[in-house]
């Protein structure tokens, strides 16, 4: 593909797409699509990918209207290339019409041949070549006004209308569709050595909120010096807030259950004495091994295991980062809008009921369990600790005082929410097993 001028990026776009359409991480996804390319295509494959992901609802809305037979008709591969040429007409002013035809349909052609090309370039030019003017949502329907403008799953703002209302919804959703800036976090290097990095290379960088990292912009954090070196990790400001929040007991063991792919694990490694790190799948197993490894965290183990069958039989604390539906990373990963759903929610917080409970009993006496998400969804959030508490009367809530009140619970737990505090959404609670 990068032998013709302008397609080793739109080809990327599309095995990219192709990729997570067929269960691929996005970050994996990535990966293997950009591997080769040069930076300027780097930047345009990502963009385009990401933005199909973010403009969904509008894409397919304007390719319904241009196929006879509506997109039921179109084969999944065929419409992701159609999908990557109408977002470049209808959302990328700098590239011109004609390129953007043009070049899709040759991928197209080199995909599916001249029968493919053909229908994709008589799609295309039909296409409206800019989205509608946002409008107010319809009063008869306000939720499914704001899905459709901000290509949401209409189930999931339904939820997010009842709990935050309108208006918080309305922001919520501007900012998942957003590109979520690169923050990097202490690795072998502090904040400010990594500061002083990155100015000697002549790349800008500002402190995110709370001096939780830094906001470093332009390249991707591979290309980054000392990325190599593991001088930084990168992580968003909430998952960094989320540790700091939990403040383990400086002098024990930790057990971090679900550890993968390692960022909180370095972090955690910084304010207690050994953390033994464990997760279930290898090949995230092997992520988190990179990760520690090249952040130079020498007081962590690592091994494959199960959180509801840790490998200790006691502990001064388990952190428990459990797996969840993840709404509050919807812009950092805008592919997972379309991948989660009702039923994934109810069986996400079934296993981390049960996560929960076996991490308790590892748990000393007099030690800490700590709990984190980055989800939005109370169920999954406060909800779960309410249940857990009520059926576990060996712990109770132990807040820290370290965060600001607009970071907080009615509860005391940690709450942060993307259009609020301008970062990834994360909640995290701190439980102390009463000694005795």
């Amino acid at each position: 593909m990068s032998s013709a001028p302008g397609l080793a990026p739109r080809f990327a776009a599309w095995r990219i797409l192709h990729d997570v359409r067929r269960g691929v991480p996005l970050d994996g996804a990535l990966d293997r699509g950009l591997v080769g390319l040069e930076d300027a295509d780097r930047r345009l494959a990502h963009e385009i990918a990401a933005g199909v992901f973010r403009h969904r609802a509008d894409l397919d809305e304007a390719l319904g209207g241009a196929v006879d037979r509506g997109l039921s008709s179109v084969r999944p591969d065929t419409l992701d290339i159609l999908r990557v040429g109408a977002f470049q007409l209808r959302h990328l002013d700098r590239i011109p019409p004609h390129a953007a035809v043009q070049t899709t349909v040759a991928v197209a052609k080199r995909l599916g041949g001249d029968r493919v090309a053909a229908f994709v370039n008589a799609v295309l030019r039909r296409v409206p070549r800019t989205p509608p003017a946002v409008a107010a949502p319809p009063a008869d329907d306000p939720v499914a006004g704001l899905a459709r403008s901000a290509s949401h799953p209409a189930w999931l703002v339904e939820r997010w209308h009842r709990q935050f209302g309108a208006e918080a919804t309305a922001a919520l959703l501007q900012w998942n569709n957003q590109k979520a800036p690169l923050v990097v976090q202490p690795g072998r290097l502090g904040l400010a050595e990594l500061e002083r990095m990155f100015a000697d290379a002549g790349i800008a960088t500002r402190p995110a909120p709370l001096g939780a990292g830094l906001i470093v912009e332009g390249s991707a954090p591979t290309r980054l010096p000392g990325f190599r070196a593991g001088a930084f990790v990168v992580q968003d400001p909430a998952q960094m807030l989320v540790t700091r929040y939990l403040a383990p007991d400086r002098g024990g063991l930790l057990v971090d259950a679900c550890a993968a792919p390692g960022g909180k694990t370095v972090a955690l490694a910084a304010q207690t004495r050994w953390v033994l790190a464990a997760d279930l799948r290898r090949t995230r197993t092997a992520r988190l091994v990179e990760t520690v490894q090249r952040a130079g965290s020498a007081n962590v183990s690592i091994v494959v295991a199960d959180a509801r069958h840790l490998p200790v039989r006691q502990a001064d604390a388990v952190f428990l980062d459990v797996p969840c539906l993840g709404t509050g990373t919807f812009a950092r990963n805008p592919d997972a809008r379309w991948r989660v759903s009702a039923a994934a929610l109810v069986s996400l917080v079934s296993q981390a009921s049960e996560f929960l409970s076996a991490s308790a009993e590892v748990v000393r006496p007099g030690g800490l369990l700590l709990f984190a998400t980055c989800s939005l969804e109370p169920e999954e959030n406060q909800l779960q600790i309410d249940r857990f508490l009520a059926r576990d009367s060996r712990f109770r809530r132990e807040p820290t005082d370290i965060m600001p009140a607009d970071y907080l619970s009615p509860e005391g737990d940690l709450l942060i929410l993307p259009h609020r505090h301008g970062m990834d959404g994360a909640y995290a609670a701190r439980l102390r097993r009463i000694a005795g």
